[in-house]
């Protein structure tokens, strides 16, 4: 039986877009430690379906959409996963691997993954959640006196290394424990905090899925913490903020704009961001915000990177492959606007007091 170093929570289309084909890139390379073991942790037909499918090989992973202005359409095939299990049907396999093979987990699990289910707390043998699931395989590995772990989740939570860590330790806070196990598992071993960034809009079946070109996975560093694989969309930082600056204040900052515009000019229901952005004065309404009120923001905070991003942005939302509906962006379209107009703002009052940003105000008030 294949050696598996790395163990991944959940098998959704963007997992297999974006970690899975990290890993194969790497293997090929010899820039990885081993396959993957993928977990599915919920019960369903499709669940069943898919790591059947996992089970069968390899797959494929389409790339669609503009890299640098050019368009791109290939197909890749993803050959990381040498196996795949269920937690409810396979617990004994999983625990044996995560004790004696797994060196990393990687997990991304469903948007209330990290909720906790109420028969957690009765002991490992009842854990339902996937926190407290993780809780009793480290339990597990740590008394079978095995190394520490790394611990990747990508979910789409600032700090989410220290979140899964803390919800893991209260899943598991009233459960009879063997001495030091807490400390081993809060302190020994390393809750990596991560952003990841990839559009995955459509599977593909049996499995598989169309992914577009540009993808991101940021690591923060910690001491002594070396990425388990390498690839050119990895990248390692002393700290997160700038992505989650850039993510929020260009490419999400950008979506609100548009919709704004789609709902004051009282465009067509169905119109796409690629669209809106085919409009003359609409691209330019977009272009002036970013290159006059939203860069000069980044460039007092010291990033160089910013405008590089928003290029990159901007063939993300001209992607001739993707139908992403404004109206489907509109939704919460006040509280979005506050979180990422109202918060350039705010940013820009402490950095950039002078820029003057008249047409954000404008966004800002009228979604008031």
């Amino acid at each position: 039986m294949t050696v598996t170093p790395i163990v991944q929570f959940g098998t959704s289309r963007f997992l297999q877009a974006h970690v899975d084909l990290f890993v194969s890139e790497a293997l090929a390379s010899g820039d990885a430690p081993g396959p993957i073991t993928v977990v599915q942790t919920t019960d369903s037909a499709d669940s069943a379906r898919r790591i059947a499918a996992f089970n069968a090989g390899p797959f494929p992973v389409q790339i669609r959409g503009l890299e640098n202005g050019a368009v791109v359409d290939r197909r890749v095939t993803v050959s990381s996963v040498a196996r795949a299990l269920q937690a409810s049907r396979d617990w004994e396999a999983i625990e044996s691997i995560v004790v004696h093979e797994a060196q990393v987990l990687v997990s991304n699990t469903a948007e209330r993954g990290f909720d906790l289910h109420e028969e957690d707390a009765r002991g490992p043998e009842h854990a339902r959640s996937f926190p407290a699931r993780l809780a009793r395989l480290l339990l597990a590995r740590y008394r079978h006196r095995a190394e520490p772990l790394d611990l990747y989740p990508c979910e789409l939570q600032v700090g989410n290394g220290r979140m899964l860590r803390d919800i893991v330790l209260a899943a598991s806070s009233s459960w009879n424990q063997p001495d030091g196990f807490r400390e081993w598992l809060a302190t020994r071993c390393r809750w990596v905090n991560t952003l990841v960034d990839r559009i995955v809009p459509t599977p593909l079946e049996p499995l598989g899925a169309v992914a577009e070109p540009y993808a991101l996975w940021a690591i923060e560093a910690q001491p002594g913490l070396v990425p388990f694989c390498r690839n050119p969309c990895i990248e390692v930082a002393a700290s997160l903020e700038r992505y989650e600056q850039r993510k929020l204040f260009i490419l999400n900052l950008g979506h609100s704009v548009l919709v704004s515009r789609w709902q004051q000019d009282g465009l067509a229901p169905g119109m796409t961001v690629r669209e809106i952005l085919d409009i003359p004065e609409q691209r330019a309404f977009l272009d002036a915000v970013h290159e006059q009120e939203v860069l000069p923001v980044f460039a007092a905070l010291g990033d160089a990177g910013a405008p590089a991003y928003r290029a990159t942005t901007l063939d993300r939302f001209r992607n001739p492959f993707l139908d992403h509906q404004l109206a489907d962006i509109a939704r919460n379209h006040q509280s979005k606007v506050r979180i990422r107009i109202g918060g350039v703002l705010d940013l820009a009052r402490k950095v950039a007091p002078t820029q003057r940003m008249e047409r954000l105000r404008a966004i800002l008030q009228a979604a008031a």
